[in-house]
């Protein structure tokens, strides 16, 4: 993991090599153990290193080809990096080190964009060509390394990076919140949109190419996509090929020139990769006082009793919760109230103190069908047996009178259209209520079935389970999950890393059957066969539990309580939000009323973002 940043000059004077050592400055936790710049009059480069493979300063960035008419800055790692050396070798390729950065820029030389179908890994990167005098970016296929862009400037200079954070750091940035970007952040609970927070600059999609010349976006394109086609496996081949493929992938993924641990919690993905990689150092967090509940620390540490790991584990307070809000709300670059996010910032701070690098079990809930959202209840099953039209007039008529009710929330489950019912695995605020906290002014960004109307345009014809996944994977995966992952592990200066997110293993999972991945109530089905011959019953079976969080409960105590009051009663809050209704949903929670915890932590969030980018700033 590294960092990288760079712009077009616009058509001011400026001090290039002050700038961007500044704008790498922004981002020296994503590379603290060294730097490099490149500049000329059509570009200016800026790269942070976390070294990770090929520790010698042979590997620092950028790197160049042989004439040095390419120069490279790149983020992530290439896990076949040893196989595509050995083939440009043979094709005359004169390498300097032993990186795996180094296959991307005599790649690019050889094979031009089509370097991106011969990579697996992650990245995000960029690539001057000073004989065409253009600039190519690229990011990995579902996008676990971030990489954004924009033209957000005042004299014509366009940037890109791997955190928007060193774009502030420029002194023709533009700064100015993207007023279309609050009301889908409402619903989603992530930046949704592909125009950040930020107006002017936004996130190359995954699995996406661009071409920029003279600051201006001159091509851009689709290397890879994917579709779930039943294969026709049999479930004992199925359970076979999942068990090689992961083995495969975490061979590739432990792959290191320093030492590689892993997080493990009770569920079934960490504990799987886990027993796969058999690392020497496993790591866990949970909640003070919440245990059973909110801490499976020790299941982590059970398990690596049993497989003979060592296990380090930490429990995290209220105060440290609400204390650590501020400095994740800066690192995510955009407001992001993903709960889990939280615990994920102490983890890999605790990891950060043993290993450089961790294996995560992120994507499997996406790739396999393991939310429970994936699946119906008993009672929903047996209303589904009704008749579609019956179905959908009990929607019209006793869903709509009635939506927070049991019977109200079965009509709607049963009778809505898919692409109204799910957004994603997270819906905080109904669209409706979204509008109706806005101001006129934040009112007027999409709605998330608008938002998501082209994704199920596409989805025509596709069972409801493979939608709601693939939905999940084009969204969800890349805006929320993969999005805090490189956020809040990068913010320790942790290179985290994710077996399951690997185009041969999604190549697998998309040719399962939809029972192959749900069946009779049990999510994840031959995903947990398949661990069964390297994990205990006990957790290869174990329900999904995620990573809660006891926010309901703070909310309820007069510390926290007026903590959060005291950040909605600031004045600047009126701009964006309907001040009375919001201090009535933080009431109605503390005086037992109402569950309110996702609205309040949502906007509580935006907020402190908000005050860390706009106001202290």
């Amino acid at each position: 993991m590294c960092g990288i940043v760079g712009y077009m000059p616009g058509n001011k004077e400026i001090d290039h090599e002050a700038v961007i050592k500044d704008m790498c400055d922004a981002m020296v936790h994503r590379g603290p153990d060294s730097d490099g710049t490149f500049i000329t009059d059509q570009i200016v480069l800026g790269f942070r290193r976390l070294s990770i493979i090929d520790l010698s300063n042979e590997a620092d960035q950028p790197l160049f080809n042989k004439d040095k008419t390419l120069a490279l800055i790149f983020n992530g790692e290439i896990y076949n990096y040893k196989e595509l050396r050995e083939d440009l070798v043979k094709q005359g390729y004169t390498f300097i080190s032993e990186t795996d950065s180094e296959v991307l820029v005599h790649g690019y030389d050889a094979w031009g964009e089509g370097i991106l179908h011969k990579v697996r890994g992650m990245f995000a990167f960029a690539i001057w060509d000073a004989k065409k005098e253009e600039l190519f970016l690229a990011r990995d296929f579902f996008g676990i390394k971030p990489l954004y862009y924009g033209a957000a400037s005042d004299d014509g200079s366009f940037f890109f990076g791997s955190e928007i954070k060193c774009f502030l750091e420029h002194p023709s940035f533009r700064k100015a919140v993207n007023p279309k970007a609050l009301r889908p952040y409402l619903t989603f609970q992530y930046p949704a949109t592909e125009e950040t927070f930020f107006k002017g600059i936004y996130k190359l999609s995954p699995g996406t190419w661009m071409r920029v010349k003279d600051g201006k976006i001159t091509d851009r394109g689709r290397y890879w996509d994917f579709n779930y086609r039943d294969a026709g496996l049999t479930d004992d081949e199925a359970v076979t090929a999942i068990g090689d493929v992961l083995r495969e992938s975490v061979r590739y993924h432990q792959m290191a020139d320093v030492q590689v641990g892993a997080f493990l919690s009770g569920g079934i993905d960490s504990s799987f990769i886990t027993a796969l990689f058999r690392p020497e150092k496993t790591f866990s967090v949970g909640f003070k006082d919440y245990d059973g509940v909110f801490n499976e620390t020790d299941l982590g540490r059970r398990l690596s009793e049993i497989l003979g790991f060592t296990h380090y584990k930490r429990l995290i307070s209220g105060d440290d919760f609400f204390e650590a809000l501020p400095t994740i709300q800066y690192h995510m670059d955009e407001p992001q109230s993903n709960l889990s996010s939280v615990p994920l910032y102490f983890l890999a701070q605790l990891a950060s103190e043993h290993v450089k690098v961790v294996l995560s079990g992120e994507g499997a809930d996406e790739l396999f069908g393991g939310y429970d959202s994936y699946m119906d209840t008993p009672h929903l099953a047996l209303y589904k047996k009704l008749p579609a039209f019956v179905r959908r007039g009990l929607y019209q008529t006793v869903g709509k009178a009635f939506p927070h009710s049991r019977l109200g929330d079965l009509a709607i489950r049963g009778g809505q259209p898919l692409r109204e019912r799910f957004v994603g695995q997270a819906r905080i605020f109904p669209d409706d209520e979204a509008a109706a906290l806005l101001t006129p002014t934040y009112r007027g960004g999409p709605s998330a079935t608008e938002l998501l109307a082209p994704e199920y345009d596409r989805l025509h014809g596709t069972d409801e389970l493979t939608a709601k996944q693939v939905i999940d994977i084009r969204t969800w995966l890349p805006g929320d999950i993969l999005l805090k992952a490189d956020k809040m592990s990068s913010a320790h200066s942790l290179e985290l890393r994710v077996p399951f997110l690997d185009k041969e293993v999604i190549h697998l999972a998309t040719q399962l059957s939809p029972d192959q991945r749900v069946r009779d109530g049990v999510a994840k089905v031959s995903l947990r066969k398949a661990a069964l011959a390297e994990l205990p019953e006990e957790w290869a079976k174990r329900p999904k539990v995620g990573f809660p969080v006891p926010l309901r409960d703070w909310l309820c105590q007069e510390k926290y309580y007026q903590a959060v009051k005291a950040i909605f009663e600031r004045p600047y809050v009126s701009e964006f939000f309907n001040q009375d209704k919001l201090l009535t949903y933080l009431q109605e929670h503390y005086e037992g009323k109402a569950m309110r915890q996702r609205y309040i932590y949502t906007v509580l969030c935006f907020l402190i973002w908000y005050d860390e980018y706009f106001v202290k700033r």
